[in-house]
């Protein structure tokens, strides 16, 4: 399942990697190992944050997705299953409705 990753990167220790020169290569060395479907560097709560879209197979898969970002950055991973329009389409609203209303 499509699965969307808000990451909140704290200042510390961010702002040492940066300083250090290796703020970039640990991203990268993240983003290999889990081949993310896109990713979207922004402001999240006043932090540096990132907005991730990857593809995941199992529940299982989030430590696998959420521990680089905890043990390198201390990040804060928020996990929250993603939809497209097909997906909507045949989650059967209609039927839905009529069980419900």
């Amino acid at each position: 399942m499509r699965m969307i990753v808000n990451i909140n990167l704290p200042i510390e220790p961010f702002n040492t990697y940066v300083k250090n020169g290796t703020a970039g290569e640990l991203i990268g060395s993240i983003l290999a190992d889990l081949k993310p479907e896109s990713i979207y560097f922004t402001e999240q709560h006043g932090n540096r944050g990132a907005i991730m879209v990857l593809e995941v197979a199992t529940p299982s898969d989030v430590p696998r997705i959420a521990e680089p970002w905890f043990l390198n950055f201390e990040a804060e991973c928020e996990f929250r299953i993603a939809m497209t329009p097909d997906d909507l389409m045949s989650a059967g609203l209609d039927k839905l409705a009529e069980k419900w209303s």
